[in-house]
């Protein structure tokens, strides 16, 4: 199943707890995402695996029209995740208070819907829930995740420049939540 002709006409998305049969859908729908977005920069040799890493917490789907739609994930801070780093000097305290918001990509056929939004405040929930504060990274060019995550209020940390190979340097933005009051 594509992610092909989600319409969502009035129907709202609804978020869940990622299970394993959602992996088979959530793989098509990133192969979608990245022929169209370039996200990920990289195509994962396994990409069910890039999606399920050691340092995972919980991951959740949106449905629109009972179709996955969207995908996110929140793990523990791993070795070149900047964000962590960069928010326990920022606010005095260790990384192990982190956690990381990734894996966040919508089916280009389901944009539009706010789903980007309910999985990020999902995620969000979650990390807060375990007295974690949300971080994150994002390529800096990618300027609609920059957009999403500027609309719903993470603030800006660094721009840092990561040497993902000996012949790549990417420009990453990295990101927190507002901080709750």
């Amino acid at each position: 199943m594509t992610s092909g002709n989600i319409s969502g006409a009035g129907v709202r998305p609804s978020v869940r707890q990622r299970t394993d049969r959602d992996l088979g859908d959530c793989v098509r729908m990133l192969a979608e995402v990245h022929e169209r977005d370039g996200y990920p920069v990289n195509w994962p040799a396994a990409p069910d695996a890039w999606l399920t890493p050691p340092s995972l917490i919980a991951s959740w789907v949106a449905e629109l029209d009972g179709r996955v739609a969207g995908h996110v994930g929140l793990s523990r801070s791993e070795a070149g995740d900047a964000a962590p780093g960069l928010w326990a000097v920022r606010a005095g305290v260790s990384v192990d208070t982190t956690a990381v918001v990734n894996r966040l990509f919508v089916a280009p056929s389901a944009r539009g819907h706010g789903i980007g939004a309910l999985l990020v405040a999902q995620a969000v929930r979650e990390a807060q829930d375990r007295a974690l504060h949300p971080v994150l990274d994002v390529v800096a060019s990618d300027t609609a995740a920059v957009a999403l995550y500027e609309r719903l209020g993470w603030q800006m940390l660094a721009t840092v420049e990561q040497q993902w190979s000996p012949e790549q340097t990417i420009a990453v933005r990295c990101y927190a939540a507002a901080t709750r009051r």
